[in-house]
């Protein structure tokens, strides 16, 4: 009797020992934080829940934007949280309550620092009501004085201390951003599954004077003042066709090791759209979608859609299974070619498309009439998070390609 309670008492400790070797995250609201440069925090607010099959599914939130995250493994105490579509990747210890780790980009050697909380709702910590209300339109500079200088366009929106909104430039927005007005000072904060990206700023009635943050690798000063009747330059204006050039050409693998170009039958009297992006890229991933969901629409056989995708990933195999990777998290039914992997250089992308007087952004996106001719040239994309350009984006869009598509 006393070996039987003795086992039984083995037994419990055990099974006590294993529980205790593999929490469990508590369902509910969280709080993120990313350590950047300068000992800055950014926060982000997530929600964990559990599928019926006893999977974790993570809801990460940044103004009216839910990022859903369900490629999540556990191994007692350790847990990998992989970004969907992104390659970015959080890998850390946990318990009930908090996970601890870091969030890793591995083709670019960046990693960042990451700490998570249980039950906490607040994005920002507000010490002070709000001297200012920053909603309206602000002419901004980034990199002032300097010979990095560029323009922007701050789009916000403030109710109470919340403020929401993004900054657009000329080769796209910083996406949605979330945050408050404490006191007299601005606080935005966004984590996509790529972008770590914090913006603080000192804020009188009519100028902003801050400072932008992308992970721990980069950051720069930025000005502003109000302006309501401010815009950027044509982002159709931006990029053309070399003199000397008549057409767009290029030959570039799929991920068959097929040579794809223009003068394939896929593309013969076609409106073609060809897309220069990379996986690695927010901006990018919002006109993907577009694009997806666009052809869904139309299902017309004279409309043809191809992505040069220019890659950080250090082998072809590995741009390809990030590009693969992207086809099916999407659903994208149209090529990507693979144009250059081990970086994303401007320069060097550009030189693969020499015909072209610079590559300024990713996305940019070339439009060709069904003989071969390029009609437009577009820089960037005003994705979701800048409200009503988008939406007239999405007007001009449409009505390009019919004119197209009708002659």
């Amino acid at each position: 009797m006393r070996k039987i309670a003795f086992l039984f008492t083995i037994f419990l400790m055990l099974t006590s020992c294993k529980d205790a070797e593999t929490p469990s995250l508590k369902e509910g609201i969280w709080l993120g934080e990313m350590k950047l440069m300068d000992n800055q925090t950014l926060p982000f607010n997530f929600k964990i829940s559990k599928t019926a099959d006893g999977n974790y599914v993570m809801e990460s939130y940044n103004a009216d934007e839910v990022l859903v995250i369900d490629e999540i493994s556990t191994n007692k105490d350790s847990i990998t949280i992989k970004m969907p579509a992104f390659e970015g990747f959080i890998s850390g210890v946990f318990s009930d309550s908090e996970i601890v780790g870091d969030f890793i980009q591995e083709s670019m050697d960046r990693s960042v620092s990451f700490k998570a909380t249980y039950g906490i709702e607040k994005r920002f910590e507000v010490k002070a009501s709000s001297k200012h209300n920053v909603s309206g339109i602000w002419e901004t500079e980034f990199s002032p004085n300097t010979a990095d200088s560029y323009i922007g366009k701050g789009i916000f929106t403030q109710k109470d201390d919340r403020v929401v909104g993004t900054f657009r430039t000329t080769t796209g927005d910083y996406r949605f951003l979330e945050g408050v007005m404490d006191g007299d000072s601005l606080k935005l904060s966004t984590f996509d599954g790529a972008h770590v990206f914090l913006f603080k700023a000192k804020v009188s009635d009519s100028t902003l004077n801050g400072t932008f943050y992308s992970g721990k690798h980069f950051k720069e000063p930025f000005t502003a003042q109000r302006n309501d009747n401010y815009e950027l330059p044509d982002e159709d204006s931006l990029t053309y066709i070399k003199e000397g050039y008549d057409k767009l050409s290029f030959a570039f693998p799929d991920a068959k090791g097929n040579m794809v170009s223009l003068d394939d039958n896929l593309f013969k009297d076609k409106v073609v759209i060809v897309q220069i992006m990379g996986t690695w890229c927010p901006n990018c991933l919002d006109e993907t979608k577009y694009l997806v969901n666009f052809l869904k629409e139309q299902k017309k056989e004279d409309l043809q859609v191809v992505a040069l995708s220019f890659e950080y990933a250090k082998t072809e195999e590995a741009a390809f299974k990030a590009i693969n990777r992207l086809k099916e998290r999407i659903g994208i039914n149209y090529p990507i070619l693979l144009a250059q992997y081990g970086s994303s250089n401007k320069d060097l992308a550009q030189e693969k498309l020499p015909m072209l007087n610079h590559i300024l952004s990713y996305p940019t996106t070339i439009f060709l009439d069904k003989t071969g001719k390029v009609r437009k040239i577009s820089t960037g994309f005003n994705g979701p998070a800048t409200g009503e350009k988008y939406h007239q984006f999405d007007r001009d869009f449409r009505e390009f390609v019919g004119s197209l598509l009708k002659e």
